[in-house]
């Protein structure tokens, strides 16, 4: 017999092993004892059962193999079967099932196979109705699609037959346990230092901002990143649909929509958590994504004397994300001359942030712009700073953040609450002092 086909032997007995124990473990709990116990003494009394239940077992296993059995038993139990190992790779953003055997995570802005795997579809779906039971949802054909998250914040998505062809599809989005700021973006080369000056600046002198940009950009990383520049008395209140921001600041109280229960009914969407936010007495409101008619709340809200509110949504590029802000107000049932709406869109927003993905994976603030006006046929953008692509060099994305030059109509604003901003960051010959990426 070749050696793999012993060690392919070798890992099917493994299983066998680990399936056994998992099965008698659950056999040998006491249920009602365990729900008194904290999760630190129900890990040290199950781990103590699965080595003695190893010893009585008669296999003869090393000690490293016996303490990886331990734990893959324990993460059958406690947590998310093979996928545990996953989370402790910080260099992983996003978890992909595709299916048992086609799991894939991002690492580092590139997709790749995970090199793990479930035993077939029934213990994948067993690990996904796990994760959505404990975020208190349901999952079954009558409400085959759910969002969820994990206790570390990580953001779920659920879908299953008969909406999904080939068996539950599962995609994770992690978040870092310590939430970037400003400076740690700079660093990692997705703005150049006169966009973090222009940002910082930009938060503290509470202009209203629009973060646009793809999905998996990094536009909730921006968005916590920009919050530090909060002051710390301002009641800030965020709106999201499953909560994942993670704000810096004491003063924050978050808010997250409501689906529709079995009876379809219960639902409590973005436009009824606004509306509702605006009596709570807010500095500035958050929400975690526009898409639809709460953009006319938004709006009202950044209109209103809520100065430094902030919020995402999906779009190609900056004109693109105040083009689909046109639209949603239509969708919002705002009845007015499309040259009324234009006006109100740009009354309200102050600066659009757009975020690209660049070829080779990594994530950057493309342009910054000012929202300057309307002119009826259109809002009018002025770029501040943009990064340019000069080309590629064994497979990495070359270019350079530029200034263009453009002195912003709301630099006299700014400095009038207090907050200085040096007018070089927006001179053409500080290019020099840019970073190249």
């Amino acid at each position: 017999m070749s050696e793999s086909a012993n060690d392919q032997g070798a890992d099917r007995g493994l299983a066998d092993l680990r399936r056994r124990m998992h099965e008698r473990l659950l056999d040998s709990m006491d249920f009602g004892a365990a729900i008194q116990m904290s999760r630190e003494q129900l890990f040290v009394e199950c781990s103590g059962r699965v080595q003695h239940m190893l010893e009585r077992s008669g296999h003869p296993l090393n000690a490293d193999v016996r303490r990886r059995l331990i734990r893959e038993v324990l993460d059958e139990v406690f947590g998310l079967g093979p996928l545990e190992p996953l989370f402790e790779d910080d260099e992983i953003s996003d978890i992909l099932v595709n299916g048992p055997d086609r799991i894939f995570v991002e690492r580092l802005g590139v997709l790749e196979p995970a090199g793990v795997r479930f035993r077939d579809a029934d213990h994948l779906m067993s690990i996904v109705q796990r994760i959505v039971r404990n975020s208190g949802r349901r999952l079954d054909e009558r409400s085959p699609m759910v969002d969820a998250r994990l206790t570390d914040g990580s953001r779920v998505n659920v879908i299953i037959p008969p909406l999904a062809l080939d068996g539950p599809q599962l995609s994770i989005r992690r978040f870092s346990g310590v939430p970037f700021d400003l400076d740690r973006l700079e660093k990692s080369g997705a703005m150049g230092p006169a966009t973090g000056e222009l940002l910082h600046a930009a938060v503290s002198g509470r202009l209203n901002i629009v973060i646009s940009g793809g999905a998996g950009v990094g536009k909730t990383t921006l968005l916590n990143a920009l919050s530090a520049d909060i002051g710390s008395r301002e009641r800030v209140i965020t709106i999201e649909d499953a909560a994942e921001l993670q704000l810096f600041g004491a003063h924050v109280v978050r808010l997250e929509m409501r689906p529709m229960n079995l009876e379809g009914v219960g639902e409590i969407d973005a436009r009824a958590l606004v509306r509702n936010a605006l009596r709570m007495r807010p500095d500035r409101i958050i929400v975690g994504e526009c898409r639809g008619a709460e953009s006319f709340d938004m709006l009202q809200a950044m209109n209103t004397g809520h100065d430094g509110s902030m919020t995402t949504l999906h779009a190609n590029s900056a004109k693109d994300a105040v083009h689909r802000l046109e639209s949603m107000l239509s969708m919002s049932g705002f009845d007015a001359p499309v040259r009324i709406l234009r006006d109100y869109i740009a009354s309200a927003i102050d600066l659009v942030i757009h975020m690209v993905r660049l070829p080779d994976g990594r994530r950057i603030i493309e342009d910054v712009s000012e929202v300057v006006g309307h002119d009826g046929d259109r809002i009018r953008l002025d770029s501040l700073h943009r990064f340019r692509i000069a080309g590629a060099v064994d497979g990495r994305t070359e270019g350079a953040f530029e200034i263009t030059g453009t002195v912003p109509g709301f630099l006299e604003r700014i400095r009038a609450r207090g907050v200085e901003l040096d007018s070089a960051v927006f001179e053409t010959n500080v290019r020099s002092k840019e970073v190249t990426t």
